[in-house]
């Protein structure tokens, strides 16, 4: 249809009467410049500070103001001209319920499965490792990144899926970018979904490992879940909110049992191996793969969203009342060399890479052509559920930004530097602490692993213990004092397993969806995701992937997933410029080319960063930034007899060569892979821009819809059908 042809949007009927233009009350009129003046005083504190610390509360206030700005403004405008959803449409989740994959859901309970689908790893531990080049860039990039790129990719992306019965993002680059491009995608994308998902589950089983607080609070779960699941939809149907009250108290009565387990004589119980948690996240994978939507995938990120939701706003009330001091610099050194000691690489383009999902996440675009369009009650419910889903995940690691810039530098270079660098004794980390130009003395490592009943913080890289330590020191700040900083760090801990293992299991799913698509271009049966075995089949084949890999990498420090973990940042971005490629290519074919700027532009960047990032990975001659680089150095060591860190030995100097090369390939290979699926997408976008209105789509047709949630109170977005 051309683009003059597409009707323009307007609000729904109400009570039959004609729609009318929406106009802003004069609350509006009066608070909206008051948030904007609020936030861009923040702002001013936060990027001219030089010099001076300032507090954590000024970074709180610009987020918070951009956020509501953005969901108020931003995503309104690209709902209601550019997407232009219509309530009086059935979704797929209307139109095809069968009870397992497709459900209705209380926009509320989608909600909560949403945000604990996307919010994995990413938010926390990227923020915290990039705090290596300062708070200010990584600040800029988190808010400005999910306001024009992250949160616009997921609404779009889902409501795209949403309009093809829940297609995944691979499927739908095949049928609307072609056969090319379409293959290179699928390849592509379910490759990156294996290693996102291996990385992910090996995060959880390093968090878990001989926790038996976390594991007992993260199994119990499980059962709550069930519990919730059956509640609201057999026993007592529609009663979101009383379910949620009594899955909340459940989860608390979790969470201090889990407190009381370990220091009881079933701590023996829970307290598992890395390769004992292995096979239940295997096998708990498998099941919430198959089992129906409603009964436990759904309740428990639901459930789980409490408790990571309910955790970030206790820290940032902590951040409010305590007001602590940024320590970190505004922009460190670091970012202009690009020889930190966390990562190396120079701002652009590694900053963007390192902080993905709390600005910008392929992985969150497999979600949102996953499980959450089978799931969507309304068309307009797109905007909270893509929209808001995303900033909220954005200021948990605006969060986790400042619980590592809160630290002393000395103690964060000590704990994320590597042990090659630091050594073993608090000493030998002193002294090596001191060459980078911080300070921080024996004692002081040694009372700072002391106060959270840790052995040593030396060397704990990773992201996960920095954070654990940062929010122990908010904590307790406002609720207990230093007696309490033990408790609230493995607190931390066991949040951040929770946290993220919900992307775990959704992730598990959204990959049986990809499969099955992609195999249903082969045999039909298996491309109908209610063929029982199918779901089997395919649940199987992609917990058995990313499970391989997860087992090896747990039972080998160089091998399985940690032979790809170097991948998983460039590898996420990529998927969000075929995400954002998908986008762009059918909003040009459908004949809003004039709005395609509103996905084009930040797929202009990804690209720009995800290939410069590959670039440098495949061709510096720096060994610690190109794969083939280090390849070479490890190399000419062995043919030396030389045994460098992290080897230990020659045995261990030979995987290194490997898996440097290995990483060197598949980079070279997905950089191909995604420049296949954008040259196709641009070819036919020409031909689109070139014959108007003729250009074909795969969008379903149009059925009214027979829901009714004006009793829940849903928002009035419908808008004339397009």
């Amino acid at each position: 249809m051309p683009e003059s042809a597409l009707p323009e949007p307007s609000e729904p009927p109400s009570g039959g009467r004609s729609p009318r233009k929406p106009r802003m009350s004069p609350r509006s009129i009066l608070l909206w410049p008051a948030v904007s003046l609020v936030g861009a005083v923040a702002w001013g504190v936060v990027a001219l500070a030089r010099g001076e610390k300032i507090s954590a509360v000024w970074l709180v206030v610009a987020a918070l103001g951009s956020y509501a700005i953005a969901y108020r403004f931003y995503s309104r405008f690209i709902t209601r001209r550019v997407l232009r959803p219509d309530d009086r449409r059935a979704t797929p989740a209307e139109r095809l319920e069968d009870g397992v994959d497709f459900q209705p859901t209380d926009r509320r309970v989608l909600l909560g499965h949403h945000f604990a689908a996307i919010a994995g790893a990413g938010p926390l531990v990227g923020p915290v490792l990039a705090a290596q080049m300062g708070y200010l860039p990584g600040t800029l990039w988190i808010v400005a990144g999910v306001i024009f790129a992250g949160a616009v990719q997921d609404m779009v992306v889902l409501f795209l899926s949403m309009r093809r019965d829940g297609r995944s993002l691979g499927q739908m680059a095949r049928d609307e970018i072609g056969r090319a491009g379409g293959a290179a995608a699928l390849i592509a994308v379910f490759a990156i979904m294996i290693i996102l998902l291996g990385v992910l589950a090996l995060v959880v089983v390093n968090a878990l490992a001989h926790s038996p607080w976390g594991t007992f609070s993260v199994a119990m779960t499980i059962p709550i879940a069930l519990f919730m699941g059956f509640w609201m939809h057999r026993i007592r149907p529609g009663r979101v909110v009383e379910t949620s009250l009594i899955g909340v108290a459940l989860l608390l009565l979790a969470i201090a049992g889990g407190s009381w387990v370990q220091n009881s004589s079933l701590a023996d119980t829970f307290t598992l191996s890395p390769t004992t948690l292995v096979f239940c996240l295997i096998g708990y994978g498998f099941v919430a793969s198959v089992l129906p939507v409603w009964m436990l995938l759904a309740p428990r990120d639901y459930l789980s969203t409490f408790m990571k939701i309910g955790t970030i706003a206790l820290l940032a009330v902590g951040v409010v009342v305590a007001a602590p001091v940024l320590h970190a610099d505004a922009v460190t050194k670091f970012a202009s060399s690009g020889t930190g000691p966390v990562f190396s690489g120079s701002l652009f383009p590694f900053l963007f890479i390192t902080i993905a999902c709390g600005a910008l996440s392929g992985f969150h675009a497999l979600v949102a052509s996953g499980t959450t369009p089978k799931l969507i009650e309304k068309e307009s419910q797109v905007r909270l559920i893509g929209y808001g889903a995303m900033l909220m995940e954005s200021f948990v690691a605006i969060m986790a930004l400042i619980a590592a810039a809160t630290l002393e530098p000395g103690l964060y270079y000590a704990m994320n530097a590597p042990a090659g660098l630091l050594g073993a004794t608090a000493e030998s980390a002193s002294h090596a602490v001191a060459g980078l130009g911080f300070t921080i003395t024996p004692d002081q490592l040694t009372q700072a692993a002391k106060a959270v009943e840790e052995q040593t913080l030396i060397a704990r890289s990773g992201g996960a213990p920095t954070l654990a330590v940062g929010m122990s020191e908010i904590f307790s700040g406002i609720l207990g004092g230093t007696a309490m900083k033990a408790f609230w760090y493995h607190f931390a801990i066991m949040f951040e397993a929770l946290f993220i293992l919900t992307t775990v299991d959704a992730g598990t799913r959204v990959g049986r969806f990809m499969l099955q698509d992609m195999l249903g271009n082969v045999f039909k049966p298996l491309g109908r995701v209610n063929w029982k075995p199918g779901i089997w089949l395919c649940s199987g084949l992609v917990v058995a992937a990313w499970g391989y890999f997860l087992h090896s990498g747990a039972t080998d420090p160089l091998g399985g997933i940690n032979q790809l973990f170097p991948l998983f940042g460039i590898a996420n971005q990529l998927l969000a410029a075929i995400a954002l490629t998908v986008c762009t290519t059918v909003l040009v074919k459908s004949g809003r080319l004039r709005w395609a700027w509103v996905t084009g532009l930040p797929l202009a960047w990804v690209v720009a960063v995800t290939f410069t990032a590959g670039w440098q990975k495949i061709f510096s001659d720096d060994p610690k930034v190109g794969f083939f680089a280090q390849r070479a150095r490890y190399a000419d060591a062995l043919d030396a007899g030389q045994v460098l860190p992290p080897a230990k030995d020659l045995d261990d100097m030979h995987t290194v060569v490997t898996n440097s090369t290995v990483d060197g390939v598949l980079i070279a290979l997905f950089l191909l892979l995604v420049a296949v699926v954008i040259v196709n997408a641009a070819v036919v976008c020409v031909r689109a821009v070139r014959s108007p209105g003729v250009s074909p789509t795969t969008e379903t047709p149009y059925v009214e819809s027979r829901i009714d949630v004006s009793a829940q109170g849903a928002e009035p977005l419908a808008v004339a059908r397009s």
